[in-house]
């Protein structure tokens, strides 16, 4: 089976992520095995016992998604499934990273975990705040977030009709009410802990370039597709780049749109939730994506 890989971003946590992997298979126990021995701590009691608080905090969910989505892959591989692309949604372009061979497992750990602990402090330092607007085109939410005063920022284009905005928590109030003003059906804060994507995040991700600086990168085995452009990831100066993808938005539609027009419409989302599920929905008819949480997934995507 040949496909593309998409992996998803902070927020699909929940308790008992990746059990299923992990109790199944080798292959998955070996991936959540490695990264508890890097970052100290037991993967598998922070994924399968932790609450939904716990679980939810930046610094804990980054390495628990990341970690399951690479027991997916471990396991899918496990059952000879090939990727010809791949692409991961703010965070899961890490496990994108990982996956086409740009970073090996361990330094892709060290740096999820990393990067976790950065904007768990930069979320703490500052009053931000994130909020879906739902049912208004791109270009109203943005001249609305040009117009409102204070720091608010477009910075996930998720599909057409939901754009995430972001920035200081006064800031993204008021450009909610103005997008409900302005016809949006609706406006939902989401559940993170800081200001992604936005400038908000710069001191965290001068921090990660200089951390990324210590690690090795080597070309992709395979076509990576970035947020940062929605295109194709031509070999850039990685620590550079991981500094400007911390505070540029996920332009995750038009990546979505761009894998499509090279001929990648058969995709699984590996890890955690079906969010990228959902997105493919709205995105095209003419693209499939199926979602692997569980072993039972595995069988039968591979069925």
């Amino acid at each position: 089976m040949i496909c593309t890989a998409f992996f998803p971003g902070q927020g699909a946590q929940h308790p008992g992520m990746g059990q299923s992997l992990y109790d199944n298979s080798t292959a998955a126990r070996k991936i959540f095995d490695c990264a508890s021995e890097i970052v100290g701590y037991s993967v598998p009691d922070l994924c399968f016992n932790s609450n939904k608080e716990e679980l939810s905090r930046t610094v804990n969910s980054q390495i628990a998604i990341f970690t399951c989505s690479m027991a997916g892959v471990a396991v899918l591989r496990e059952h000879d499934v090939q990727f010809d692309a791949c692409a991961g949604f703010s965070l899961g372009e890490y496990t994108a990273l990982a996956a086409s061979g740009v970073l090996s497992l361990e330094d892709a750990i060290r740096l999820v975990q990393r990067r976790g602990e950065l904007m768990q402090q930069a979320a703490d330092s500052t009053d931000g705040c994130m909020a879906a607007v739902l049912g208004l085109d791109d270009a109203t939410v943005e001249q609305i977030c040009a117009q409102t005063e204070g720091i608010v920022l477009p910075v996930n284009y998720n599909c057409d009709g939901q754009l995430v905005i972001a920035g200081e928590r006064d800031a993204v109030t008021a450009a909610t009410a103005a997008c409900k003003q302005a016809g949006a059906r609706r406006a939902v804060p989401l559940a993170v802990s800081g200001a992604f994507h936005t400038p908000m995040m710069a001191p965290a991700a001068a921090q990660l370039r200089t951390f990324a600086e210590t690690l090795t990168f080597h070309e992709p085995e395979m076509p990576l597709y970035t947020n940062t452009t929605g295109e194709l990831l031509h070999t850039p100066q990685y620590p550079e780049y991981l500094e400007r993808h911390m505070i540029s938005p996920v332009r995750w539609k038009h990546l979505v749109q761009n894998m499509m027009a090279d001929g990648h419409t058969d995709a699984l989302e590996i890890g955690v939730g079906k969010t990228l599920v959902g997105f493919a929905r709205r995105i095209s008819r003419d693209l499939t994506c199926r979602a692997v949480e569980t072993m039972d997934d595995v069988i039968a995507v591979t069925q």
